[in-house]
This record gives structure tokens, sequence and C-alpha cells, in this order.
């Protein structure tokens, strides 16, 4: 396995990971975070995310999925913003790289920010429908893996729901906002909300019916 999956999918990465401090800028503020090797972009909040958090509405009440969640820029942002706001969410962390979760937990807990749980995909309880899902899907896993992931969490979509998705325009964001509607069928819609710096900004909404 490369290096460029086992940011995505090792549970136990290979590569070296002592920890570092960076500045990122969330919910409008820099902060600083703790990374390590063998996750995503472990040096920069990197530019797909960037895009995608400028573009994402506040967090609603509820249940919120960061579906491949790294180091925890994305959970991170929503916990702010929530508590900002007074906003009753439960952010749901879910990776499968035990390194990453591990980041994640302790970014929350340097923030304060109890709202957010890490959590593997076997600990999220089967009954639990999201009322957001946010996501910097791993595109560059191949289509297989990618289908699989988001065929397994957008259904799970509540009702009125929303999924924000971030892809570049170079890899496949058109035709995988084509494959997304195809793949849910009736009952969704599937948009491009926005572009910018080489990403497209997709936005899939579950009917409220």
């Amino acid at each position: 396995m490369g290096v460029m999956t086992e940011h995505y999918f090792s549970a136990n990465p290979s590569a070296p990971g002592p920890l570092r401090t960076i500045t990122a800028r969330l919910a409008g503020r820099e902060v600083a975070v703790t990374t390590a090797g063998g996750v995503f972009s472990p040096g920069r909040l990197d530019l797909g995310t960037q895009v995608l958090l400028k573009a994402l509405p506040e967090p609603p009440a509820g249940e919120l999925l960061d579906l491949g969640c790294g180091w925890g820029p994305i959970s991170l942002q929503a916990g702010l913003e929530a508590r900002q706001a007074g906003t009753a969410v439960r952010i749901w962390a879910l990776d499968v790289n035990e390194r990453a979760l591990e980041l994640t937990a302790r970014n929350a807990r340097d923030l304060g920010l109890d709202a957010i749980r890490t959590v593997t995909a076997a600990e999220v309880p089967a009954d639990i429908a999201f009322d957001a899902i946010w996501s910097n899907p791993p595109i560059r896993v191949g289509k297989e893996v990618l289908h699989g992931l988001l065929e397994t969490w957008l259904p799970r979509l509540a009702p009125g729901g929303q999924a924000w998705l971030v892809v570049s325009k170079n890899l496949g964001a058109d035709s995988l906002r084509v494959w997304i509607a195809d793949m849910l069928g009736a009952g969704y819609t599937v948009a491009k909300h926005s572009s910018a710096k080489g990403f497209r900004v997709l936005v899939v909404t579950r009917s409220a019916d």
C-alpha cells in the first residue's frame, strides 16, 4: 500500500508519527492544532478542506457526520461554530485511521469541544440518521472504495438533511455528481454549490418527505 492510500485506509499507518503543532484557520479564527505523519495533510490545512470550510453553512442541531475526519479540521470547525451559536449538535468524527482519531480527539479536548466523538464505522449506531454529512472524501483511493463509502453513508441522511462534499474538478467532481444522483435516485437532489481554487463543492439534499 502506498503512502497516499495509507493516509486514508491504514488503521495503523507505518509513516513516522511525531506530533507537531500547526496553526489553522477554523470558524473564523486561528487555532493551534496537533497533527502527525501518517494522516492526510499533516503539515497544513489542505486547500480542498479550506474551500469546503468557507462554503459550509452553520452546523444544524442534531447529528453531524464528518466522513474521513483526518486530524479533525471539519469536526473542529463544526464544534467551534456550534458552541458559539449555542447549537446542540453531536459530531461523529469518523475515520479508519487510529492515529487520525487520536489526533481529532486530542484537538477536540484541547479546544474544549465536548460535542465531538471519534469513531470507526463499526462504532456508529445503526439507527442514527444524520442531519448533516460534511466531507473532503478520499478521491485518490479509487472509484470502488470511494463509491462504497458514499453508498454506505449518504443514504443515512435524515429527511431534510444535507451532505456537503468537496471534490477536485480534475479528479472527477462533475462525473461524481452525476454518479451520486443516479445512485441515490428519487428523493434526493445533487447540485454544485460553488467552485474555487480547482475544487467544486457539491450539496446532496434529501427531501423532507
